[in-house]
């Protein structure tokens, strides 16, 4: 028997059962599987796609919001900006992590490192998977919210490759 062979037949059959799998769930099935506790966050796919990753802290201004993960990292080869939400795997790291729910600190840590890829012309590529901004007392000022608008709205104009070449 051939490894290779037996390597592809196993692959493929794996494909096809996946696919009649995810096919037929129910609209609540699908809600379930993306809160699956175990499903991966922004760090797992740094580990799993990247070469390397370098994660950048802070915003410059008042702290580091652990929430949003950014930094330099390497995919095939070549230098990307990886940015994104990480919630936590046990009750200790979602309360360092604030549940996911970035505050204002985070969105512009995102900023900053949305401007630096900007600026070097490095590619971005942006994880999204939040519950919202965290909405605590002291985030409810309208200045807050329309600077976290605005850091939002950044993104989709900002002067990056959006493909490697």
């Amino acid at each position: 028997m051939n490894i290779g062979e037996e390597i592809a037949r196993l692959r493929a059959r794996s494909r096809a059962l996946t696919t009649s799998i995810f096919a037929n769930l129910t609209p609540w099935q699908v809600a379930q599987l993306a809160r699956h506790p175990l499903r991966p966050y922004t760090l797992d796919y740094a580990a799993a796609i990247c070469d390397e990753f370098h994660e950048l802290h802070g915003d410059r201004m008042y702290a580091d919001d652990h929430a949003i993960v950014g930094g330099l990292a390497r995919l095939g080869g070549r230098p990307i900006m990886l940015i994104g939400h990480q919630k936590g795997r046990d009750t200790k790291e979602r309360v360092r992590r604030n549940y996911g729910m970035p505050k204002p600190e985070g969105y512009r840590k995102a900023l900053r490192l949305m401007k630096m890829a900007e600026r070097f012309r490095i590619p971005l590529v942006t994880l999204i998977d939040t519950p919202g901004a965290y909405p605590g007392l002291v985030r409810r000022s309208a200045t807050r919210a329309r600077r976290s608008r605005a850091i939002s709205s950044r993104c989709p104009r900002c002067g990056c490759p959006w493909s490697l070449p």
